[in-house]
Order: C-alpha cells, then sequence, then structure tokens
C-alpha cells in the first residue's frame, strides 16, 4: 500500500520589513518580550503565541523537516537541539555532525521535497531556511506557508523574499493578530 504524502509546509517569522534573520544570522529578536509581555515564539518557543497557530501545534503534523545548512548552523547555536527525535535531513555539500536524526542530503528542490516526502511516511514534510523556501515556492511545491509579523524593523538582515525571484500570488486562508502587534497569515496554494 502507498502512502499518499502529506503537505508541504514552512512556518516562521518575519520582521515588518521583511528580514527573517537580522546581521550576521541573529535571531534573538524573535524572543525579545513586548510592551505586552507577550514575547515572540518561534520554532521550540512558540508554546508562548496566544491565538495564533503555536510551533507545537504545527509540529505535530511533521514527519520530516528540511532545512537549508545556514539555518542548521544557526540551530545548532541553540544549545540544545530544538527538534527532538523528528528526522532532519539538511540541504548541503559539507560534512554534519554524526546523529541519529539529522541527515546531509543534495540535489534539487524537487529531489529534496521527494527525500523528505519518503521520510516523512505520509505526514506533512516541513521546509525551513529562507534559500529552500524561496527554492520551494518558486517551483510551486509549498503547499501551506505559515508567516508570523513581528512588529520590530531590522533594516538589515536576510530576507524571506529576494531577488531574482518570480511574482507568486498568494491565497490568504487564514489571519490571526494578537499579542503587540503580531500578525500571523497562513497562505495556502492549490
Amino acid at each position: 500500500m502507498t502512502t499518499s504524502p502529506g503537505r508541504v509546509r514552512a512556518y516562521l517569522a518575519t520582521s515588518a520589513d521583511g528580514f527573517i534573520a537580522g546581521p550576521d544570522d541573529e535571531i534573538g529578536w524573535l524572543q525579545e518580550p513586548r510592551n505586552s509581555g507577550v514575547p515572540m515564539a518561534v520554532e521550540p518557543w512558540s508554546e508562548r503565541v496566544p491565538d495564533g497557530t503555536t510551533y507545537d501545534e504545527f509540529a505535530a503534523t511533521v514527519g520530516c523537516m528540511l532545512m537549508g545548512r545556514r539555518t542548521f548552523d544557526v540551530a545548532c547555536g541553540f544549545g540544545t537541539w530544538p527538534y527532538g527525535d523528528l528526522p532532519v535531513l539538511v540541504a548541503t555539500n559539507r560534512p554534519l555532525p554524526e546523529s541519529s536524526t539529522v541527515t546531509a542530503v543534495t540535489g534539487d528542490i524537487e529531489e529534496l521535497i521527494e527525500a523528505a516526502h519518503e521520510l516523512a511516511g505520509g505526514a506533512d514534510v516541513y521546509v525551513d531556511g529562507g534559500s529552500l523556501i524561496r527554492q520551494a515556492l518558486v517551483a510551486d511545491l509549498i503547499d501551506e506557508l505559515i508567516i508570523t509579523m513581528i512588529p520590530t524593523v531590522l533594516g538589515d538582515g536576510v530576507r524571506l523574499f529576494e531577488a531574482p525571484m518570480r511574482r507568486i500570488d498568494l491565497a490568504v486562508a487564514d489571519v490571526r493578530r494578537y499579542g503587540d502587534g503580531y500578525v500571523q497569515i497562513h497562505y495556502r496554494f492549490e
């Protein structure tokens, strides 16, 4: 019996000016409390997101994560690996530290998504990392994109959407406002 593949989804945060990380991949701004006392939450901290889709809710549907090497290096700096036993494929040509859950993969975005689907066993695939998300969007491989916009202007850093990209029209499936000006937008592709 063949299992049909799950969705391909991305879950991330951006600053109001469209950055997913500050200069030198700095992400501390994602955890800083605002006037409301509610810290932003993405990745392992999202259990603190009130009224939005939390990372834990999102991760409960995921069978495999596909991430870029740059994102992997940032996650390794957290101290504790934030993804537990979730199988993670890292798109890289460089060696990775030995791990029972993390595997290096190479190929074009279609091949990478296919490998992630195989490992996910019918559950959803989580694509993480600006470059991989852009590649998957351009190749029409993303089914759902959940972006939480943080009311902070960074002015510089790593953009989610940067040239060269083709025009992509997004369908808004849901918008949720919470905390002190946070907005979570769910985009779906059909």
